[in-house]
């Protein structure tokens, strides 16, 4: 009887399917521009299996939406645009970074600098992740300093 469970144990590891884990590091969101609702979420997303995943989704209770986006560069003009997914390489990482991938984060309720912002990311997988990144003020970017 205990070879039975034991067996049967081991089919159901081997046939039910493995979340990749991907992992989530240095996030945070940053502070509101001065007279707007709207802002963006910045981390590293780091994927340790053997195959690819995508982010397909966030969420946050403290905003009305949030997009997945990108930087275009299109006729010499910088251009942001909403994407349906961000694929986490497998074995790799993908920084969503000013310029870059992000997380845009629109109707945001109130931020605080220091205050955690919760965020829920949504892999293609079903894999969640429940974040709770810390709110940074804004920094110029570079070969913008004065």
């Amino acid at each position: 009887m205990f070879k039975r469970a034991f067996y049967s144990l081991i089919a159901l590891g081997l046939a039910a399917p493995a979340l990749a884990k991907v992992e989530a590091v240095d996030g945070y969101v940053r502070l509101l521009p001065p007279g707007s609702p709207n802002t963006a979420a910045f981390l590293v997303l780091k994927n340790d299996a053997d195959k690819p995943v995508k982010l397909v989704a966030a969420t946050s209770s403290e905003v009305g939406r949030a997009e997945l986006h990108t930087h275009l560069h299109e006729n010499g003009v910088m251009k942001m645009r909403q994407v349906e997914s961000i694929e986490v390489p497998a074995k790799g990482e993908v920084a969503l970074k000013p310029g870059s991938f992000h997380i845009m984060l629109f109707e945001v309720r109130e931020l605080f600098q220091g205050t955690p912002f919760p965020l829920t990311l949504t892999m293609d997988d079903g894999q969640k992740l429940e974040l709770s990144l810390p709110v940074k003020s804004i920094e110029p970017m570079a070969g913008m300093q004065h």
